[in-house]
């Protein structure tokens, strides 16, 4: 038996190619839509990829088992559970074969026995591993959303990203019963989750690739709660507020991603265009660095900077139906195609067209002045707030608003700000404030484009707020 995990940093997702080196047959567990790296894996090990399976429904990339499945013609392996409503739409139609509770599948000698364990979704599975020339027992389990290091999945996000109301506490006595049925397994049971540190699908993820189940029931607070009413307490509570772009790629994978063959970079656009794109209200996506946007930018282009968490932020705020341009900067090798992957893998497909930096010096040497953020010291932003002079806008999210927020803030959350705009005044000026100046900078930038002429972005953020001693309510 061979195994290769494959982890995307930027979306803390871990898929896995497992195989039997004797039969050079392999499978794919979930896999995101980078088709080329599972097909370079299984060349090095010389091996087929002859199965594809996920644990469930993926709620935070697209799925890259039709992907896959194009490219090697191997049979896909799909979830049978969960119920009319979240088994996968278009399984029939591409030949897909069902499993769930008690199937078996094989690569050579290598067997898998399939655990249905919802909880985090319905239709959720695990997957008992067993290398069957070493030994008649399992070597470890592939957990997907079920079971991480120091976690367990949210049993939120059916009701919470995907709208299905009333299903959070029923979803968490589910995964509670789904805990208790492992507690059978032996304690030498390898784990390998689905995610790692950083991944919205649990609230406090440890970053280790691998665990054993023996350690997490010494590690783990979940197994610490036998009570079940108690553990649907501490499993809901605290949990982060789901990016919005969730329920667009739960819907997306239940029913069919799209097929694109590869990462496809969209034309290099003439800075002249730059203009009249802007003018015809062309949705344009600066990428470069939140200080450099600040000290100069093309009015009305939006700011997500490209990094680790470009594509959260993008996916909670562009249109998954209208089509985008992208602003890179020259000085970042590569920038161009990490931007266009990294939106790819949340089915933002729609790139136009991408600027070069130098699109800001054609703009004003035609005359144009750029824009500027003007940044603000929180202690001053506090001073002006409590004279009336501004308001304070915090855009973090809830959990985080409830923990503690600037007194007499305004609080809407960065993803929520493309429908609020009206709640916000436009006769004195916006102080924008996040936990540390991230979102604060994309939100400033949004605000701008809108319309919003005087707008100030406190790069201390809430974090600064605090260690200054500045007034601030919090929960009694």
């Amino acid at each position: 038996m061979f195994l290769k995990r494959l982890y995307d940093d930027r979306l803390a997702q871990a898929s896995f190619l497992v195989g039997c080196a004797t039969a050079g047959e392999a499978v794919v567990i979930d896999p995101n839509r980078d088709a080329e790296q599972y097909l370079a894996a299984a060349a090095a090990e010389g091996a087929r990829i002859t199965r594809i399976t996920e644990t469930h429904i993926h709620a935070d990339f697209v799925s890259g088992s039709r992907e896959l499945a194009a490219r090697t013609g191997a049979t896909m392996l799909l979830s049978r559970e969960g119920g009319p409503d979240w088994q996968y739409a278009f399984a029939a139609g591409d030949g897909a074969t069902l499993i769930g509770e008690g199937s078996q599948f094989a690569v050579g000698s290598v067997r898998f026995d399939v655990i249905h364990t919802p909880g985090h979704t319905p239709e959720h599975l695990t997957f008992l591993v067993t290398d069957t020339p070493a030994s008649d027992r399992p070597v470890g389990a592939f957990t997907g959303d079920f079971i991480f290091a120091g976690d367990v999945g949210r049993p939120d996000l059916l009701e919470r990203a995907a709208n299905v109301a009333g299903t959070m506490e029923s979803s968490a006595r589910e995964l509670f019963r789904s805990l208790c049925r492992f507690q059978s397994l032996p304690e030498y049971l390898q784990l390998w989750p689905g995610h790692g540190a950083g991944s919205a699908c649990g609230k406090s993820l440890g970053a280790m690739p691998q665990t054993t189940l023996g350690y997490e029931r010494l590690a783990n607070w979940a197994f610490h709660l036998s009570d079940e009413d108690a553990f649907v307490r501490e499993v809901l509570a605290g949990q982060p507020e789901p990016p919005r772009y969730f329920a667009e790629m739960k819907r997306m994978n239940r029913d069919g991603p799209p097929v694109i063959g590869a990462f496809a970079l969209p034309p290099r656009m003439d800075a002249a265009r730059l203009g009249p794109l802007l003018g015809s209200r062309a949705l344009v996506i600066d990428t470069r660095r939140a200080e450099r946007f600040a000290a100069g930018h093309v009015p009305r282009t939006i700011n997500i900077p490209l990094t680790r968490s470009f594509s959260t932020y993008a996916g909670s705020l562009l249109p998954y139906d209208a089509p985008f341009y992208l602003i890179v900067d020259d000085d970042v090798p590569g920038a161009a195609e990490r931007a266009v992957r990294d939106l790819a893998m949340i089915g933002l497909d729609r790139a136009a067209g991408v600027f070069a930096a130098d699109a800001l010096s054609a703009w004003s040497s035609g005359g144009r002045p750029l824009e500027r953020v003007p940044q603000i010291d929180v202690r001053e932003a506090s001073r002006r707030s409590r004279g009336g002079e501004l308001t304070v806008l915090d855009v973090r999210d809830r959990a985080e608003w409830d923990e503690g927020h600037p007194q007499g803030a305004v609080h809407i959350p960065l993803g929520e700000l493309p429908e609020r705009y009206s709640e916000l005044p436009k006769s004195r000026p916006l102080v924008v404030l996040c936990q540390s100046g991230s979102r604060s900078a994309i939100a400033a930038s949004l605000l701008l484009a809108h319309g919003y002429s005087e707008v100030l972005n406190g790069p201390g953020g809430f974090s600064e707020w605090t260690l200054a001693a500045l007034p601030a309510d919090r929960p009694k």
